[in-house]
């Protein structure tokens, strides 16, 4: 735990997802990051897990139902699905599960793409508050913060991740 912000080491949550995935998800299941937290999680998971899973990343920017309200994130980055989403068995992968409205957004742009076999949902942190009714299927660490607080991933230049709390306000 980190004692600053009472929130767990992002590795130890990171590791407890792969060995919780592990032996779980199907051998051949497509890993699918959502920008950008997520992407980094389906990187290195992708790397922890056994198997062949093939790599995607998505987007949502366009596909939140709050972009009237929100606006357009700075950082909008490109839809990468380098596999045939129709009939695959995917894994879609976020950073932290708050209201689902990622989520939403997430699987709507996958349908897009195509129907595929089934989805589930692995986070790095479920901080609960849910407005939609989505339940991850693996989770890394479960924390409770302030409603008026947001928890974020961040990247560091050696690649290792860590969560921060910050005050809300536009991710």
């Amino acid at each position: 735990m980190n004692r600053r912000n009472a929130l767990p080491d992002a590795e130890t949550a990171l590791a407890a997802l792969a060995e919780r995935m592990q032996g779980a998800i199907a051998i051949d299941a497509a890993l699918v990051g959502i920008y950008s937290g997520g992407a980094w999680l389906a990187q290195r998971l992708a790397e922890m897990l056994p198997g062949n899973h093939p790599l995607g990343y998505i987007d949502v920017s366009f596909y939140r139902d709050d972009y009237s309200k929100k606006g357009l994130h700075a950082n909008v980055a490109t839809t990468q699905l380098p596999f045939e989403v129709g009939g695959s068995r995917i894994v879609l992968i976020d950073d932290v599960l708050y209201t689902g409205r990622s989520v939403r957004a997430a699987i709507n742009e996958l349908f897009d793409y195509g129907r595929p076999d089934s989805i589930e949902l692995a986070v790095l942190i479920d901080r609960g508050g849910r407005e939609l009714p989505f339940e991850p299927t693996y989770v890394g660490a479960r924390v409770s913060v302030a409603k008026n607080l947001s928890i974020v991933l961040n990247r560091q230049l050696d690649g290792r991740l860590e969560l921060t709390v910050e005050a809300a306000g536009g991710a």
